[in-house]
């Protein structure tokens, strides 16, 4: 008879045998209720548990501390060093309803593990590091009838320049893979492949870092491909993306590199080198080889699972797949390669000027008493990064009042909390700019100096398939989506190193709003727009009732035109007066008002906004008018304020969405204006609602022109005669805009 041992994190009223069709002994990790829970707090005694065939664990600490497993999203359902089964909590599901397919589809494959059905089904993988061998196989998949294979590289690094291709995996059908050793890519094999790649669809998971590595190791062009993570991310924009979560989804191959990990993780112990750290160059090709074959089999899967159903939403979401996020991944390609230009003596200038600063600020802040009084009790020096001995010097020694709690319930001393304690004394407004500026140099001009490619440009990431809104992110060597705001020290080190070339910006004007009048129908909201006004002096005008001219009333009355761009921001977020009152600096009271004379000024706006909520509650998603779909299963949690916030998210997504995709189509059909013209620029960057780029001098008037006419094209979502805003912003670097010479 199988044994069977579950444990979860805490006493509690579960009762699992609502989920569970066998027997089992029930252990908690620990005996009392606590939120979070450290090694030395378990009470469980571990040796009970190998008396068990299989041990389920409920939830991240049972996973973390009794299976080692860092992932129960992943593992779900999972089988684990033959022995451990993680799984949410069954009282998540009543929380978090997204979960609800996720938890029983991995209720479902618990069973079939311990009551033995479940079979893991891998291909049959073959080794190539020869060159015959890899002309053999590659000829055979040209002549195989299907009309798709995947391929998938195995590379040293993240990005091209930064190392090489170890190897490319083929799947030319399913239940099948070669790994072919990049050494035997010879020219009569890179001839082949090509032919391969243009004969077929090309099916790839994150297309656009196989077919940049492809393209610069080896010139590999690709015409016709298909791309299974953009795939899932239009069908499930909430589940994670990557390939081995959903080959442990959705197929039935298992946890089929587990002992590629066990290999990387032993390798890391015995080398004392970190995880981060590990490339895969340190792999053997006997032992990487039937793995680098699994990936792109489970990429041909996904396909076949993916695919049809994209087919099926061709008037929906096929629209956005086919229109936006293909073609999206050629011109952010285009985007990385080209890279962000940096003048190296800037960095190196704005690295001694922030050195000098923090010196300065440091010195000043050892001054203060009470700092010398809490090195004198630690008998050290006050270390400002340090949250107990800041902790310490605020509220034991200076007798400030605390003003949260961390997870642990120590007192906090985060940015939130050093901002309200500023007010009160100098030294928690000292430290608050320390810290501001060590981040500034450390995760900005330090991290760039040494990521700067030899041309002097940095090349990042720009993903189309992480934020659920629909906007683009950033991340890798630089998160161009988050420079500082308040310190212009890295915008002014963006600069091209050819003098004859300046930054130009080109910024969609109060988009959201525009967008929001024209999907809402809002005929007097689109007045506003049609008039040409400044919008948020033109809102205060409209719903203050100011007697002055609306040009007048940024001069005259600049806190109401304030308070009129909290509530106008805040409506499309779903902010409520508390929100509106601290963005708008006035009281609760006065930004209800506001909140209620604006939905009084555009009813229409507000009828709007109130079906669109009322259908995301009723149906649990939306579409946007250009075909992205938003699924917000939290408006059924029992927790009302998540279910109001998956509200609040999903009508924000429908305006957001559209602004980012406008300005995404205006840098795609720019991109290919711009490689076939004469115009000599290059664009490096999205952020937010800006296109960034490089543009000779001479060019300028020619580039802002045409950008202006490619992003004012009407795509369904304009105002007749009165196209979305832009503004064009030009200048040597990005922090100092000003006319070109």
């Amino acid at each position: 008879m199988v044994r069977v041992a579950l444990v979860e994190k805490q006493p509690s009223n579960i009762k699992y045998e609502k989920y569970f069709k066998f027997e089992f002994d029930q252990y908690q990790l620990i005996n009392s209720k606590k939120s979070k829970i450290l090694k030395a707090d378990i009470d469980l005694n571990f040796n009970v548990l190998d008396e068990y065939d299989y041990v389920i664990l409920v939830g991240a600490e049972a996973a973390k501390f009794v299976g080692k497993i860092g992932s129960v999203v992943k593992y779900a359902g999972h089988l684990v060093n033959n022995k451990y089964i993680p799984i949410f909590s069954p009282a998540m599901v009543a929380f978090k309803p997204e979960i609800t397919l996720a938890f029983q589809q991995a209720v479902d494959l618990l069973h079939s593990q311990i009551d033995g059905s479940y079979t893991e089904n891998l291909g049959k993988y073959t080794p190539i590091n020869t060159e015959q061998g890899a002309i053999q196989y590659i000829t055979e998949a040209i002549s195989y009838p299907l009309n798709y294979f995947a391929i998938d590289t195995e590379a040293t690094a993240l990005y091209p320049r930064d190392g090489y291709v170890l190897g490319i995996s083929i799947s030319h059908k399913s239940n099948q893979g070669v790994y072919i050793d990049s050494d035997c890519i010879t020219q009569k094999v890179e001839t082949l492949l090509q032919k391969l790649i243009s004969k077929k669809v090309a099916v790839m998971h994150n297309a656009k870092f196989d077919m940049k590595m492809m393209a610069y190791h080896f010139r590999f062009k690709f015409k016709k491909w298909e791309d299974t993570m953009e795939l899932h991310y239009l069908l499930n924009e909430n589940e994670a993306h990557s390939l081995k979560y959903l080959a442990m989804r959705y197929t039935d191959m298992g946890d089929y590199d587990r002992e590629l990990e066990e290999f990387k993780r032993s390798y890391c112990k015995v080398n004392k080198i970190k995880l981060k750290d590990f490339t895969y160059d340190l792999i053997p090709f006997d032992i990487m080889w039937k793995y680098a074959a699994g990936d792109s089999d489970a990429t041909i899967r996904l396909f076949e699972k993916f695919m049809p159903i994209m087919d099926k939403s061709s008037s929906t979401i096929g629209k956005a797949y086919y229109k936006i996020l293909k073609p999206a991944t050629l011109f952010l390609a285009d985007v990385e390669n080209n890279g962000v230009p940096f003048k190296k003596e800037r960095l190196y200038e704005a690295q001694a000027t922030l050195d000098n600063e923090i010196f300065e600020l440091e010195a000043k802040l050892y001054t203060y008493p009470e700092v010398k009084t809490i090195e004198k009790i630690n008998g050290a020096i006050l270390n400002p990064g340090s949250p107990k001995q800041l902790a310490q010097l605020f509220f034991t020694v200076m007798g400030l009042p605390v003003q949260g709690k961390t997870a642990t319930g120590a007192p906090s001393t985060d940015a939130d909390v050093l901002d309200i304690l500023k007010d009160m004394h100098e030294v928690p407004g000292l430290i608050s700019k320390i810290r501001k500026l060590k981040k500034i140099k450390s995760t900005y001009i330090d991290k760039i100096i040494t990521n700067l490619d030899s041309d002097g440009n940095l090349r990042t990431n720009f993903n189309l398939c992480v934020a659920t809104s629909g906007r683009l992110s950033s991340s890798g060597k630089l998160n161009v989506q988050q420079f500082p705001r308040d310190n212009k020290i890295v915008k002014h080190c963006i600069s091209s190193q050819d003098p004859d070339y300046y930054i130009v910006s080109q910024d969609l004007a109060t988009a959201e709003m525009y967008y929001a009048s024209v999907l809402s129908g809002d005929k007097k909201l689109q007045g506003v727009f049609a008039r040409g006004e400044d919008f948020h002096s033109s809102i205060a005008h409209m719903i203050f009732r100011l007697p002055c001219k609306v040009e007048d009333v940024k001069k005259l009355h600049s806190s109401l035109r304030q308070q009129a761009k909290a509530v106008s921001f805040g409506i499309m977020y779903g902010a409520g007066a508390k929100t509106v009152a601290e963005q708008g600096a006035c009281s609760v009271q006065r930004a209800q008002e506001a909140i209620n004379t604006y939905f009084e000024t555009f009813p229409v706006l507000k009828k709007w906004l109130d079906a669109k909520a009322y259908e995301a509650e009723t149906r649990g998603y939306l579409y946007s008018v250009l075909g992205r779909k938003r699924r917000v299963p939290n408006v059924q949690s029992a927790d009302r304020k998540a279910a109001a916030t998956a509200v609040r998210s999903a009508v924000n997504f429908l305006i957001q969405s559209v602004a980012s995709d406008i300005n995404l189509l205006a840098g795609i059909d720019m991109n290919e204006w711009i490689k076939v013209s004469s115009c000599r620029a290059k664009i490096f960057a999205l952020v937010h609602d800006s296109i960034l780029a490089v543009v000779h001098k001479d060019d300028i008037q020619m580039y802002g022109e045409k950008l202006k006419e490619i992003t004012q094209t009407d795509r369904g979502v304009s105002i007749k005669g009165t196209p979305v805003g832009v503004d064009l912003e030009i200048g040597e670097s990005y922090a100092f805009y000003k006319e070109a010479a």
